[in-house]
């Protein structure tokens, strides 16, 4: 059935149209230098933390840590809300230092409408053996200033997928912007793709 609705959703994707020029920008994600906690856990009270951390020109990138797991926000959440949604897959993960932003230009302005973030994911049958790991590009929708929405659009298997990043890029150009978190189904792309799930 996954298969199906991926051929389905992916036969759709060329007719969304981009409205401007779109191309990819880096930022790094380097927590030691790049991020702030803004709240942790007290002693005793187990192993989390919150950080925001610089991303594309003042959009930033909020990261929550938890039992080795992250969820990660990225751009502006909802007013007085630093802690939207938890988006992460099942089995413990972490992400890369490299972020990846997809920038559309029109008329002298540039919006960064979608993220792609490699994700490094745990075998949950053998969670210590590194050989075991399942690299995951998850496409993220930015939250805008005036539209305080973000969350995963698509997670696409890089292990073994030597076409990971175009498909990764093609999913955000032509879904994120129209996503709606929480109602729409997220586009699976390889088998198999880890646990991943949304809490409120």
């Amino acid at each position: 059935m996954q298969k199906f609705v991926v051929a389905l959703v992916l036969a759709t994707l060329g007719h969304a149209a981009a409205a401007g020029e779109i191309s990819s920008e880096y930022t790094d994600l380097d927590i030691s230098k790049d991020c702030a906690v803004f709240a942790a856990a007290a002693e005793g009270d187990g192993d989390w933390a919150n950080l925001v951390c610089s991303g594309w020109r003042g959009y930033p990138v909020i990261i929550y840590a938890s039992d080795l797991r992250e969820s990660v926000f990225y751009g502006f959440p909802p007013p007085g809300d630093l802690a939207p949604a938890w988006e992460s897959f099942a089995a413990f993960n972490s992400t890369a230092p490299k972020l990846e932003w997809r920038i559309e230009r029109e008329d002298g302005r540039a919006l960064p409408f979608a993220t792609i973030h490699r994700w490094s994911v745990s075998d949950p049958e053998d969670p210590d053996d590194p050989e075991a790991r399942i690299e995951v590009l998850v496409v993220a929708k930015v939250g805008q200033l005036h539209a305080r929405e973000g969350c995963a659009v698509g997670l696409v298997r890089a292990t073994g997928n030597p076409g990971a990043n175009e498909m990764a890029r093609r999913i955000a150009d032509e879904q994120a912007r129209d996503f709606v978190c929480g109602a729409d189904e997220r586009v699976y792309v390889g088998d198999p793709i880890p646990e991943f799930s949304r809490a409120e």
